[in-house]
């Protein structure tokens, strides 16, 4: 029995980002680069119905501080009920974390929130455990925040203060890689992998089956996850196509 079939699978998480109520991408994490994919609830929809066990769900709106599509979100849930969901996007404070929590959602991330207001976040994480997870989102080792419109420190300095906290997962996103279909940065990966034992979710770039071989081969070295956005949209392979590979 080879190694491979011994590996856990990797878990894939099909992107579903809204904007202004409809399902987006965006290219680097810039607002004004949005392609638009439709209804999300239609989206969601599609990928519970090819067999996704999780998506991740982001209100732009929110992330970029300009609104929210929470009415949306609530539909995106209710619909795909039996898939987990991991929701993004603007959780901030207590409110905006107990309505993020109230959606149904089995996961929220913490973005901007763990780098502006460190106290509050250790206090969630050490309140909720797995139901949180922290997004790090990247460009080379500076973290960025407020829709990836500000710097937000230092990663390792923040990965090391999260650790203290006990955040119980990492989801990593090359901010540089985002939407461009250009591959993971798997070198930012196997870093962030040699400084925590927590499970992490790979966000970024993949862009082909390829790319989940690559990403499924860190799965010994703790990569739990990878979400998967505008390579599914742009149909560069299906969803069942990547859950054999990443399975396999």
């Amino acid at each position: 029995m080879s190694e491979f079939n011994t590996t856990p699978k990797l878990v894939l998480l099909p992107a579903v980002d809204v904007a202004d109520g409809k399902a987006v991408r965006l290219t680097q994490g810039e607002a004004g680069t949005e392609t638009n994919y439709g209804d999300p609830v239609d989206a969601a929809a599609d990928w519970a119905a090819q067999g996704a066990e999780w998506i991740h769900l982001v209100d732009l709106d929110a992330a970029f501080d300009r609104g929210n599509n929470a009415g949306v979100i609530r539909k995106v849930i209710k619909q795909v009920r039996g898939v987990n969901v991991e929701l993004s996007g603007g959780i901030r404070d207590d409110a905006s974390l107990e309505a993020a929590l109230a959606t149904g959602a089995k996961r929220i991330n913490l973005g901007t929130a763990a780098l502006e207001n460190p106290e509050w976040a250790a206090n969630v994480i050490g309140q909720y455990g797995e139901a949180v997870a922290v997004g790090l989102d990247v460009r080379g080792t500076t973290l960025a925040a407020r829709g990836w419109t500000r710097e937000g420190g230092d990663l390792w300095t923040v990965i090391d203060r999260l650790e203290q906290a006990g955040c119980a997962r990492y989801v990593v996103t090359d901010v540089t890689k985002d939407g461009t279909l250009q591959g993971p940065n798997v070198d930012l990966l196997r870093q962030v992998l040699a400084r925590t034992n927590r499970p992490v979710v790979a966000s970024g770039g993949v862009s082909s089956l390829d790319d989940l071989v690559a990403l499924r081969s860190l799965v010994p070295l703790g990569l739990e996850g990878a979400i998967v956005g505008k390579a599914l949209y742009a149909g560069a392979f299906t969803l069942a196509e990547a859950l054999d590979v990443a399975s396999d």
